[in-house]
Formats: structure tokens, sequence, C-alpha cells
């Protein structure tokens, strides 16, 4: 399967308790994602939230936890279409769905080759942007305030990962957010799932009956497209197994003192 190019990310909005006490939406939704043979899914939970039956708020206290959940699915816009019709419109009793560009810049699988290669394929190209499909015509121009310094155009990677990944016997993700910030970046946000699947299809839970060493790792990086280029060929060499997103955002820089420096100053 070849999932490199531009792509969707299909995002569900849900709490976890919504069918108590029964089998949960965000569950039922990645048993039919691994029926369906998507790329991949991962569930993020949230620790406070508001929905449309009011907060959210998981209690110790509580049989049912009702948290904020997010359930992420990045594929091809037909199989996204068609999961949304065959299988969401079936499952949904409530909630949110979004859909953005996810333009792929990797996708592999544990051997750390591209999934299903071809043996007589050319050897795969260096990780690179892609191009700026449209200008971010669409988005407002917000004119800076008093704290708000500059609105400029950046550049969001995300990369998918499992928690037990190792690069040089450390943890992958400590090793790219080190790489970020000996880079200059600005900075990386690293994100733990509770549950989902990946390249090789394996279900990873951290449920008391399941526990599994190999959650669903997220890092999310946005800088300027200058310096996210210098990551790129880190990435590359460090990613053997995971999916690497791209994304064209508006940066709003938030600086309190001099000293303070975001993308666009390293």
């Amino acid at each position: 399967m070849n999932l490199v190019g531009e792509q969707v990310l299909l995002r569900i909005y849900l709490q976890s308790a919504d069918r108590a006490p029964y089998l949960p939406t965000f569950e039922r939704i990645i048993k039919a994602a691994r029926s369906e043979k998507m790329a991949g899914a991962t569930v993020l939970r949230g620790i406070l939230g508001a929905g449309y039956h009011g907060l959210l708020q998981g209690s110790p206290w509580s049989l049912a936890r009702h948290e904020p959940i997010i359930v992420e699915i990045v594929d091809t816009p037909e199989k996204i279409a068609r999961f949304v019709h065959e299988q969401l419109d079936q499952i949904m009793v409530g909630g949110m769905l979004t859909l953005e560009r996810a333009s792929v810049m990797m996708y592999r699988a544990s051997s750390g080759f591209p999934v299903q290669p071809q043996p007589s394929a050319p050897p795969a190209a260096p990780l690179q942007l892609a191009g700026m499909l449209q200008p971010l015509s669409t988005l407002p121009q917000i004119q800076p305030g008093p704290h708000m310094k500059t609105q400029e155009n950046g550049v969001l990677v995300r990369v998918f990962i499992g928690e037990s990944d190792r690069f040089e016997d450390k943890p992958l993700y400590e090793k790219i957010v080190l790489k970020v910030r000996e880079l200059g970046l600005a900075g990386a946000t690293v994100l733990r799932g509770t549950e989902g699947f990946g390249a090789h299809s394996i279900l990873h839970t951290n449920r008391l009956l399941a526990m599994s060493s190999d959650l669903p790792i997220v890092i999310e990086i946005v800088d300027s497209e200058d310096k996210i280029k210098l990551l790129l060929p880190h990435l590359e060499t460090m990613v053997k197994e995971g999916l690497i997103t791209m994304e064209y955002v508006a940066v709003l820089l938030y600086r309190h003192g001099e000293a303070d420096k975001g993308p666009a100053g390293g």
C-alpha cells in the first residue's frame, strides 16, 4: 500500500462512555477501521472537555468515565469517504467529525521499508515537504496585538510511532524531541494515545486486561518551512516504522520578552 502523497486526516470527537455500559463508540470505530484495513488509527484521551452531553471530566468515583476522546485516522480520500458512509453512519450515536488535508511523507512497516515494496521499484525519494496545493487564502489575517508579535506561514509535522520504538538505545520519541531542540526548532509536543494500530495492524491498548507497552505516540512539530526541512533527513533515518504527515498552517506567535524567540527567530 503506497500511502505517500495527498491524503485525508479524519478526526472523530467523542466521549469515552457514550454507550455505557456497552462497548463505547471509539472502540467500535477502531474495530471497524481494522476490519476495513485502514492505514492506521490512534485514540487520544482528554482530561476535560465539553460536548453535547455537557461537561466531560473523568471521575475516580464513577464506573463510567465520561472523558473526551479523539480518534484520528489517516488514509486515502476514497477510503475515508467509504468508511464514513459505510461504517460511521452505522456506529455513531453522537459526536463530531472533521476532515483536513494530510500530506503523507512516510508510511513504513516494521521492516523499515515502504509497505508492500516492489522488488524492481526505484529507491525511495528522500523525505521532503509537499507543495502547497492552495495558499492559506481562506484563513483570516489576524492583525498583531499587544502580545501577538506576528502571523506567518509555517508547517505542522505529525509523526505517528509506537511508545516502544527506539533509536540508539533510547525511546524514539525522546530522540526526536532532542533532535528538534538541537536543531533550534520552536518545539515539539509528544502525545500518548490510549489505543490504536499502525502499518502492521497490531492493536495496542492501555486497558487493564490487555496492557500494552507499545501505545501509540504522536509527535507534533510546528515551525517555519526552512526549519522543518532541517529536520526531515533525521526523521528519515530515525523512523523505521510509522507514519509522518505534514500540513501548511498559519502560525500566530505570542512573545512576552525579547529572549523568547519563536519559529522565525529560532
